[in-house]
């Protein structure tokens, strides 16, 4: 069924339309013809506001769950409603505030993601989710430090703070001056460089011979730079927080979509690709139900803006998922300014 636009519905339809799912989405309950009479404002009986309803519900914008249960808006209502009738709530000056102070007080990049998600599952009531950046840490120092035989301690150090570690296993007879030669050649000659820049200025450097590494020191390095690289290629690049919240009460009479919603979040390479959508969106995406394949069984609601460096590149996408009632007014908005605060924190 083809969704009717605003344009199409009477004034009176609007009106009753607009409250039903306000009232749905505050309370996540069906809105029934006494409650909406008992509104002000409304000049109707409750027979006059059941006719309107009927007439939204043959128009696929609103269903009615159970017999005299009152309406609920539909996947094609809510879509109606948030394209088309929704009036956001911008973040407070105070809101703003907090959420930047969050992130900025975080400290390296990978911590300033973590706590994206956070701040995210925090203003929703749902989880947050948060794509890594897809840009390999530039070089900034990497030490081999010996655990016990056979085995050392890899810790990479990006120029933006990050810090990383990674055991090693050592080729037989690996020395201490080995291990150190191997650190002071990455950090004095790869410095500034990606993982992958520095992998090919290693193996140039071996196969012509200009390089005075011996032979157990080269084969450090290429162990060493081979772990990073393999581990970039295989990193997950989404971080999800506060899947915990979508078990609140309401969860409890709807435990089977909840389930579903929870294994399709452990799919975070499908949600990963669902989220790279809203990348080269102007603005925040809203993915409702089965809009999108993925979450076309649990019935979730997707929330999602592309976060920029500072020179105005994509570099990633944030949002949250939970239920089709989300806040919409008041969620979006919030999406959209962590997504602008998180990007004045990308170099």
């Amino acid at each position: 069924m083809a969704s009717p636009s605003v344009s199409e519905l009477t004034e009176r339809a609007r009106m009753i339309f607009r409250l039903v799912v306000e009232g749905y989405l505050e309370s996540g309950s069906p809105v029934g013809s006494k409650t909406l009479s008992a509104e002000g404002g409304i000049n109707l009986s409750p027979a006059s506001i059941r006719s309107v309803l009927g007439e939204l519900e043959a128009l696929g914008l609103l269903a009615a769950p159970h017999t005299s249960a009152g309406r609920m808006p539909t996947e094609i209502g809510l879509r109606l409603f948030v394209d088309g009738m929704m009036q956001v709530a911008e973040p407070t000056a105070q809101e703003r505030a907090a959420i930047e102070r969050r992130l900025s007080s975080a400290g390296p990049i990978e911590a300033a993601l973590e706590a994206t998600s956070a701040v995210l599952s925090d203003i929703s009531g749902a989880a947050g989710m948060v794509m890594v950046p897809r840009r390999e840490p530039h070089l900034a120092q990497m030490n081999i430090v010996p655990l016990d035989q056979g085995r050392a301690l890899a810790i990479l150090v990006g120029e933006d703070g990050s810090i990383e570690n990674r055991v090693l296993s050592l080729p037989p007879g690996s020395s201490v001056a080995a291990l150190q030669e191997a650190s002071n050649y990455i950090t004095a000659r790869l410095t500034g460089r990606t993982l992958a820049e520095a992998a090919r200025v290693v193996q140039a450097e071996i196969a012509s011979g200009r390089t005075a590494l011996d032979s157990a020191s080269r084969s450090l390095v290429e162990r060493g730079l081979a772990i990073w690289s393999e581990d970039a290629a295989h990193r997950q690049v989404l971080i999800v927080r506060g899947q915990s919240k979508l078990l609140d009460e309401d969860a409890l009479n709807d435990i089977e979509r909840v389930r579903s919603l929870i294994d399709d979040l452990e799919d975070k390479q499908s949600i990963a690709e669902l989220l790279d959508r809203a990348r080269d969106a102007e603005a925040t995406r809203i993915f409702i139900g089965s809009e999108n394949r993925l979450f076309a069984l649990s019935g979730s609601s997707v929330i999602a803006a592309p976060y920029r460096d500072r020179e105005g590149r994509v570099v990633g996408v944030l949002g949250v998922i939970g239920p089709t009632r989300l806040n919409y007014a008041r969620v979006v908005p919030m999406v959209d300014f962590t997504a602008r605060s998180l990007g004045k924190l990308i170099g």
